[in-house]
């Protein structure tokens, strides 16, 4: 057995069962609120994972709940990035991500394996990594600085840190690479003792927008993809809603809909579906946890998904809830040491690809770039989100910019200045990034920055607007149930 195997034996084994789950924001919906309405309707909650907040509302929470188990969602920690350490706050991001976690007494992080920021620039979204065997490999020797960080600021009684879970990214209508998908997960495991996220949501995304619905059904598809995923590390499988950015487009009925990651909508019967496939797998051996990933959805709906799942997956989900331990327990390892697998030379080039990634996405370089990268699925996904799907990120997601800005906004319409001008200045030029990201705060100092450059004369107007925006935001993110 490999040694990275044998680690992660020996992990995993200090991990107990965590059951059934919800993972979500912690202010929306409030989480007491919702599993107060959960346990009055009868369907307990095994745990929770929250996504990233500041550490007092988390702190707020753990005191709230002190009998349920916590899990921590992360964000921040590039790992897919070749640039990640040189380029990025990485050491305070890892610092906040200990804290975080000490502060849950969380048996894991959770972290898509994509990134917001990529080559000096900036999303409001996750967007998928290159797929190629460089990219796998960096992301390996990430992963094992962060564990090894985790080890060393978050040391339970077992002696072993979190244990750092790598969850399968979605595809927003297109990918590149040229290693599939699944694969490109095995070689990631084959370098380092991570746990994997399953999301069938995600999963779903790579039937769809990899063009694999050509030829075969989704059921096909998640079986040949699972045979080469290395399913004997899924640690916890994610389960979220499906639904159509913008305008529904007619289809001619072989053709499955333009469906994204969305955390909000329903959960299709399509993922319930999927999910009674995975569970049947005898290679799903470590399993801990299954979680409805709710955050920004309404209770009521989450309350009917949630007594469905319980239902329907309680027995198939009991049957794996005692590991087969003999193995794991008489498992030793020698823990990871921080371990190069990837040369400067590699990392460049990967570097200077995901600099032409981003000019494609942007719409700054044509489709020749985007045959060179290998793009997974075809051009009309890259047009999709070039087209659609960025400028409605840029200038609505997370806050509408004319509401955001109304005054200022006036102010532009008064002198014919487009608030789609902005997107282009977005991606103007790659900018370093020398704080942690938080693209509200960022939306906010890049839009201030663009009306200063098209019409100085509102500039004024801009930033008084600005500064009560970020005080709000700090308001909103101070400290939440304190009297809890």
């Amino acid at each position: 057995m490999a040694a990275v195997d044998q680690e992660f034996l020996k992990r995993i084994t200090a991990i107990p069962m965590h059951g059934f789950g919800l993972s979500t924001d912690v202010y929306c919906p409030d989480v007491s609120e919702l599993l107060v309405a959960l346990g009055d309707e009868g369907s307990d909650v095994d745990y929770v994972e929250l996504f990233k907040a500041n550490d007092s509302a988390l702190a707020a929470v753990r005191r709230r709940l002190p009998s349920i188990a916590l899990a921590y969602h992360g964000e921040g920690l590039w790992v897919t990035q070749p640039d990640w350490c040189e380029q990025y706050p990485y050491r305070v991001e890892l610092e906040t991500a200990a804290a975080h976690l000490r502060t849950l007494r969380s048996h894991w992080m959770t972290h898509e394996c994509a990134s917001k920021q990529m080559a000096g620039y900036a999303f409001g979204t996750y967007l998928p990594p290159l797929f190629t065997e460089t990219s796998a490999a960096v992301t390996a020797e990430h992963i094992v600085r962060v564990q090894q960080y985790l080890d060393e600021h978050c040391e339970t009684a077992n002696g072993m840190g979190p244990l750092f879970l790598l969850e399968m990214p979605p595809l927003t209508y297109f990918g590149f690479g040229t290693v599939p998908i699944a694969r490109f997960f095995r070689l990631i495991a084959d370098r380092t003792a991570c746990g994997l996220v399953l999301d069938l949501g995600h999963l779903w995304t790579a039937y769809r927008y990899s063009g694999a619905w050509r030829r075969s059904n989704v059921g096909r598809f998640a079986e040949d993809f699972l045979d080469v995923f290395p399913v004997e590390r899924v640690v916890e499988i994610h389960v979220a809603g499906l639904s159509e950015e913008g305008e529904g487009e007619a289809t001619d009925g072989a053709t499955p809909p333009c469906l994204l990651d969305d955390h909000a909508a329903p959960i299709p019967d399509m993922l319930f579906d999927l999910l009674a496939q995975v569970l049947a797998r005898p290679d799903l051996v470590h399993l801990r946890g299954i979680a409805l990933e709710v955050d920004n959805k309404p209770i009521p709906q989450t309350i009917r998904e949630y007594r469905r799942f319980r239902k329907e997956f309680n027995r198939a989900f009991d049957q794996r809830s005692t590991p087969s331990s003999e193995h794991e327990r008489g498992a030793t390892f020698e823990r990871q040491s921080p371990a190069v697998f990837c040369s400067d030379t590699g990392k460049t080039q990967l570097l200077l690809d995901y600099a032409r990634y981003v000019g494609v996405v942007s719409g700054a370089s044509d489709r020749l770039a985007a045959e060179s990268l290998c793009l997974v699925g075809d051009q009309e996904g890259v047009d999709r989100y070039r087209r659609r799907y960025l400028p409605n990120e840029i200038l609505r997601w997370g806050g509408d910019l004319r509401d955001m800005f109304p005054e200022t906004s006036r102010l532009l319409d008064g002198q014919g200045v487009e608030l789609e001008e902005f997107v282009l200045h977005w991606f103007r030029t790659p900018r370093p990034s020398a704080a942690p990201y938080d693209f509200f705060l960022l939306k906010i100092e890049r839009f201030v920055e663009f009306v200063r450059d098209r019409l100085p004369s509102a500039a004024p107007t801009a930033e008084r607007e600005g500064e009560v925006l970020r005080t709000a935001y700090q308001i909103a993110n101070e400290p939440m149930m304190e009297g809890g």
